[in-house]
């Protein structure tokens, strides 16, 4: 992030916006030891059930912690999970980015995702409503808090062998 952005709301949508295709490449080549990178220590990631929005005292798919995702990517890279073996190929798109605050080194965002699974030769499509904090750092953007909404997150879901 450059000084530039911080005072040019088009320099950070577009910052913002290559951070979050670069963490959507990751996940769809499985890079995940470079996405664990991009998080805080003590950063979410939640995948909620329905529409609540008091995540810790809800049934989620995912309230993971650092060592929740760590343990997550473990098991993906180790096929220790029915879901994960074999692993599904994904495309995502992410898009509308929305940047709703930005105050200090904290940026609130918005966006909506696509994604595309293809998993013992049939596809299926996922669309969620993504919501980030972002933190400004010497190192760049790092994740606080991910949430995934997914469009039908209290239907019929099957079991995922990736992230959103």
């Amino acid at each position: 992030m450059t000084e530039m952005t911080k005072l040019d709301p088009k320099a950070l949508l577009a910052d913002v916006t290559e951070f979050l295709w670069l963490e959507a490449d990751m996940l769809d080549r499985k890079a995940y030891g470079d996405w664990l990178d991009l998080w805080l220590t003590e950063g979410l990631y939640i995948l909620p059930i329905g529409d609540g929005e008091d995540y810790e005292n809800q049934l989620n798919l995912c309230y993971d912690d650092d060592k929740m995702r760590r343990n997550r990517i473990d098991r993906f890279n180790r096929g220790f999970s029915i879901s994960s073996a074999p692993a599904a190929d994904t495309v995502r798109t992410v898009s509308r980015i929305v940047i709703d605050s930005a105050e200090g080194d904290l940026i609130k965002l918005r966006a909506a995702e696509h994604l595309i699974e293809d998993k013992f030769g049939r596809q299926r499509i996922w669309a969620a409503d993504l919501q980030y904090t972002l933190r400004v750092t010497g190192d760049g953007f790092k994740i606080e808090r991910k949430i995934a909404k997914l469009l039908n997150s209290d239907g019929m879901l099957n079991s995922f062998s990736y992230l959103f």
